[in-house]
């Protein structure tokens, strides 16, 4: 009898799942195909009913889009002012979260659910903001747009050739406590579209030739109709799971197809399948295991194999269930599971079953009076010897022919000894009590060594009990036919006594296994949840599934060139050019797959949220061990959980990196601040001496030396202080002083700031005739100039020659420093733009690494690129860009042209 008790542990859950509900806000999301159909609209309309019904109602975002319908409901309803936001020199309004949290509102209305919020806010994403406003006990109605949905994304793409940026997690809509869907047909909202009631003429125009389209507007609309209807179907199976309901709602088509191990299994999936696209309905296929087919050849075994298999690549949901009785499972799972309609194959079975047993499909046409059964005829397969498979192996252990013998040969010695001592008894006890003895005996053996010895065992208790108990004794004749009553129900007793044992045993066995897999995985998801390396990981990894599946496991992971390597010891079969391939494909491949299947190993991508992170390359002992459908989910559940250790460790030596290089950061800019305030002061008293040395108010002898060294020394760390002072500067954001001016100016102005160093080195300038007016900060530029200039004399010899020219590339205008000195460092040419980096990091000349920084985070400023590369056969070029825009019409120009 099949206990249908609800269970404590989810009750308690369900418990508390409700009274976390109750102290959290409700979510109203207004789902809609696309904009225009009036969600903002719907959602306005119903806060001013919970408005008029008391509410407190405050509206956080409401974007109308200029529609005046819309501007009207926004009258009598509070509206929350944004905060400011700096974001590249623009102020940006921003929804107020922390405002909102200390006004307290009953209701508040969040336009654009799925909106990106700009960067510099609490949370970068607004249904953040919506689920910390929830959490504080606030209801929020929201809008949504089907383009918006992760799951949907890339469909939307395909069909309408645009990629939305702006997504939002299948979960969070999901989880809303309602979903209300605003629907309008496509020709109407064409008609509303042309109106200008979504968006003004010239972009409803633009709109009307790209995203709406009639085709895409049909498309979007059925996705978000089957999209909410996914929704309330969950719904509706959670209600009926909650209210115990068992008869079946036809809602909405679902099919089961009922996998056996006949000839037509895969005719039967193919079938299921034409039938569920027909209807336009899910499918699920499943095999039910039970006692009776422990028994099946590796024939009918592989047939059950392939069926699931075929399933799965179709599109099936596939699933493996347990019970006694195969009618009874299917119902009860399809009732759970709401299934409309069982799809069963037709099967001619045996004969001599069909005596004392109903065929499958007469079963179920009995008991499904709220299921549809169809049935797919298929040719009647020939009877085979059934020999114990591998996968009674796996469950019973090595059950060998002799461990069959034994249970035999148990079955005879039990029969003696019963016989031994019902002698005993038979002289004190009447004959019915000797009965019993037997039957116990029976019992124990069916117990123990299972259903055939248990039928031997009934056979010669009842043989045993007629010659050495009833009269005529020594004898199988029977002189009183009363007697032929209790051998018929003696006989009977037994049989149905072993059977039921063989069964409870059985099934006693299949719940040890699958408690042994339940402990593996807990073993395993608990070694993986503590392990702090990848290595660790891995360990535990083949340290575990080796014993489980009885494999040799080789683990791969990519290298930062997203090469595969071994981590553990290969195997000599161990192919990494196989390997290579799934980790790219992100599809399995090896052994029982459809690509490289002479493989003799199975390899499985190691599949995370974010990315693939390796292959795991199994190679079985035996067949059975992985390719059965349980050991198969065990081991696709092995590989998620070892994927998701692998990224959890990836993503905490990422953080622990960003830890490091934001506190690098702060250090380097508390030393500039230091640096900068400390040798301030010195400096400008040594700049004040070398004035007064050089004014000749010291020792004449001296004087001229003196003053040198002290105007040279103070003007080099003058120049330090000002690479300090400016980099602290632009750690706050660069702000540019743009004029119209030629470049010949600023250049002639960085060539006279650069004479003193560039005394013993050949300057030549190339400017074509013809340069644009640029758009620049002339001072910023000047910087730039300047130190590529000193750079270049500072690492190149005396007497190399320098060359600064410029040239127009379509829209930027190209400015570039060469030298023909020693050139740079093999791949630190973009290095050396970093803050405090240098081409030798122990070189005797002079400077800290901020000349080459402070120019790129000035050409950045303008919009322009900086790069720097070696020259053949020696030297170094540092060039940048600047943008080309067209020089807007002096005031009076306008005059002279008309």
């Amino acid at each position: 009898m099949t206990d249908t008790r609800p269970d404590p542990d989810a009750l308690l859950d369900e418990l508390k799942q409700e009274e976390l509900a109750a102290q959290r806000g409700r979510l109203k999301i207004f789902f809609g195909a696309c904009a225009g159909v009036g969600k903002t609209y719907a959602m306005l309309s119903a806060a001013r009913v919970r408005q008029q019904e008391g509410c407190k109602v405050l509206v956080g975002v409401v974007e109308t889009h200029g529609r005046k319908e819309t501007e009207a409901q926004l009258q009598d309803l509070e509206v929350l002012p944004p905060t400011r936001i700096e974001y590249k020199g623009h102020s940006l309004a921003e929804f107020d979260l922390d405002s909102a949290l200390a006004r307290q509102p009953e209701l508040i209305l969040m336009d654009e659910f799925a909106h990106s919020n700009v960067p510099g806010s609490r949370h970068s994403k607004r249904w953040q903001d919506v689920e910390e406003l929830l959490a504080a006990g606030i209801d929020v109605y929201t809008t949504l747009n089907v383009q918006h949905l992760e799951s949907l994304n890339d469909v939307v793409g395909q069909i309408t050739g645009i990629v939305v940026r702006e997504t939002l997690p299948d979960h969070v809509f999901d989880q809303a406590a309602e979903v209300s869907l605003v629907d309008l047909p496509p020709d109407e909202l064409l008609a509303r579209l042309a109106a200008g009631k979504v968006y003004i003429a010239h972009q409803a125009e633009r709109a009307v030739k790209n995203f709406f389209r009639k085709g895409n507007l049909l498309a979007l609309r059925e996705l978000a109709l089957r999209r909410t209807a996914d929704r309330v179907d969950a719904q509706m199976r959670a209600y009926r799971a909650d209210q115990s309901i068992k008869p079946v709602w036809h809602a909405r088509e679902r099919l089961l197809i009922c996998v056996g191990h006949g000839p037509g299994t895969e005719k039967l999936v193919r079938s299921g399948k034409r039938l569920a696209a027909s209807l336009d309905a899910d499918w699920i296929a499943v095999f039910v295991e039970t006692p009776e087919l422990q028994g099946l050849s590796e024939t009918k075994r592989s047939r059950i194999m392939k069926g699931l298999k075929l399933a799965q690549e179709l599109g099936a949901e596939t699933t493996v269930l347990g019970g006694s009785d195969l009618a009874s499972t299917l119902l009860a799972y399809a009732r759970t599971r709401n299934v409309s309609k069982l799809v069963v194959g037709k099967s001619a079975g045996n004969k001599l079953q069909r005596l004392w047993r109903r065929p499958l499909l007469e079963q179920l046409s009995l008991q499904a009076n709220d299921v549809d059964v169809y049935v797919v005829a298929h040719e009647l397969e020939d009877e085979q010897p059934q020999t114990r498979d591998g996968f009674n192996s796996l469950l019973f252990g090595e059950a060998s022919r002799q461990q069959q013998r034994h249970g035999y040969l148990a079955a005879v010695l039990a029969c003696i000894a019963t016989t031994g001592v019902a002698s005993l008894l038979a002289p004190i006890f009447e004959l019915s009590n000797v009965v019993m003895v037997y039957l116990l005996s029976v019992v124990l053996v069916a117990v123990r060594f299972g259903r055939g010895p248990g039928v031997l065992a009934s056979l010669l208790a009842v043989a045993t009990f007629d010659f050495f108990f009833v009269p005529p004794r020594m004898s199988f004749s029977v002189s009183d036919t009363q007697y032929l009553l209790t051998f018929a129900v003696m006989f009977a007793v037994a049989l149905i006594i072993s059977q039921l044992a063989a069964r409870l045993r059985f099934e006693a066995t299949i719940a040890t296994y699958r408690e042994r897999r339940t402990r593996a995985l807990y073993d395993l998801g608990r070694e993986l949840a503590g392990a702090l390396t990848a290595n660790q990981i891995i360990d535990t990894a083949v340290s575990r599934l080796q014993p489980l599946f009885n494999a040799s496991i080789v683990l791969f992971t990519p290298n930062s060139n997203e090469e595969l390597r071994a981590e553990n010891d290969s195997h000599a079969q161990a192919d990494l050019g196989v390997a290579q391939w799934v980790y790219d494909k992100q599809q399995p491949a090896g052994l029982g797959t459809q690509t490289l299947p002479a493989n003799a190993m199975l390899y499985l991508p190691l599949k995370a949220p974010m990315r693939n992170r390796g292959v795991l390359a199994v190679l079985p002992e035996q067949l059975d061990q992985v390719f059965l459908p349980e050991q198969q989910r065990l081991l696709e559940t092995c590989a998620a959980q070892i994927a998701l250790a692998l990224e959890r460790v990836h993503y905490v030596e990422v953080a622990q990196d960003a830890i490091v290089a934001m506190e690098s950061e702060r250090l380097r800019n508390s030393v500039l601040a230091v640096i900068s305030h400390d040798l301030r002061t010195p400096l400008t008293t040594l700049v004040g001496l070398s004035s007064i040395l050089a004014a000749g108010q010291v020792d004449a002898a001296k004087q001229a030396d003196i003053a040198q060294s002290i105007q040279e020394e103070s003007l080099r760390m003058n120049h330090l202080v000002t690479n300090l002072l400016d980099m602290a500067k632009l750690q706050s954001g660069v702000q540019l002083n743009r004029e119209w001016q030629l470049l010949d100016d600023v250049v002639g102005s960085a060539v006279r700031a650069c004479q003193r160093s560039l005394q013993q080195h050949q300057l030549q300038i190339d400017l074509p005739a013809g340069l644009p007016v640029l758009e620049y900060d002339a001072v910023l530029i000047e910087r730039v100039l300047v130190n590529l200039l000193e750079n270049a004399a500072k690492y190149t010899p005396p007497g190399s020659h320098i060359t600064l020219g410029a040239s127009c590339e379509g829209a930027t205008m190209r400015v570039c420093v060469q030298d023909d000195g020693p050139g740079l460092p093999a791949g630190q040419e973009q290095k050396l733009f970093d803050k405090f980096s240098r081409g030798n990091s122990e070189s005797t000349t002079p400077g800290v690494g901020l000349g080459l920084a402070i120019c790129r985070s000035i050409v950045e400023a303008h919009g322009g690129v900086i790069q720097a590369a070696n020259l053949k056969p020696h030297g170094a070029a540092f060039s940048f860009t600047l943008p080309v825009r067209a020089m807007p019409a002096l005031p009076g120009e306008e005059e002279i042209k008309a």
